[in-house]
């Protein structure tokens, strides 16, 4: 399988990437740099690059979008732009998506409206709930958006971890145990045009 992955060198964009390349598959590695990632063809291009994500589309199985909005005072409007292109482009390539766990939802409540919710990630919990509201919204494409739990960090990869839809699956994800579930779910889709979320098994 063809799989292009942006965000290749982050947190979860390269664990994303080990783990397919660990399965044999063919990684094309997105990032603004184009910086080598070893085992994949390097590309370099911004997320509201249209010209680049429809190349990709057209070359790849999947497209993973692993970027998440800034947390240090970035333009979320021009993320929240890119993702309003690329939810308008009609391409063959499934799409799976990293959102944020703020948009997630406990009894009915995004978790960025609850009480106690951290103020220092309010701003990117809403950008992320307002992409996934996107992505509830549009017909032509196929999608999967993947939401971590609440926190997650590289940790092990232990192969286990528990899903869940709407609501955190847990408190705690590794980065390698998240990336492990959004490549089973590449490889076996059961989640196509809805959210699946992600927690390690205690």
């Amino acid at each position: 399988m063809k799989i292009a992955v942006y965000g290749a060198t982050g947190m979860v964009g390269s664990e994303v990437v080990a783990e397919a390349i660990s399965r044999g598959h063919e990684v094309t590695s997105v990032t603004r740099s184009g910086k080598e990632v070893e085992g994949t063809t390097a590309v370099a291009a911004e997320l509201g690059d249209g010209a680049a994500y429809r190349d990709l589309g057209k070359g790849n199985d999947v497209i993973v979008i692993a970027v998440p909005p800034s947390r240090t005072g970035g333009d979320h409007q021009e993320y929240l732009d890119a993702f309003e292109q690329i939810t308008e482009t009609l391409v063959p390539a499934r799409l799976v998506v990293v959102g944020g766990a703020g948009a997630t939802e406990v009894e009915g409540v995004r978790l960025v409206d609850t009480p106690g919710f951290p103020e220092e990630y309010k701003a990117e919990a809403t950008t992320c709930a307002e992409v996934y509201d996107m992505f509830t919204s549009v017909s032509g494409i196929t999608w999967t958006v993947v939401t971590p739990a609440p926190v997650i960090m590289p940790a092990r990869r232990t192969g286990s971890y528990t899903l869940g839809t709407d609501s955190p699956a847990g408190d705690f994800v590794s980065s390698q145990d998240f990336a492990v579930a959004i490549l089973d779910e590449i490889e076996s889709p059961v989640h196509e045009n809805r959210r699946m979320t992600v927690a390690s098994e205690k």
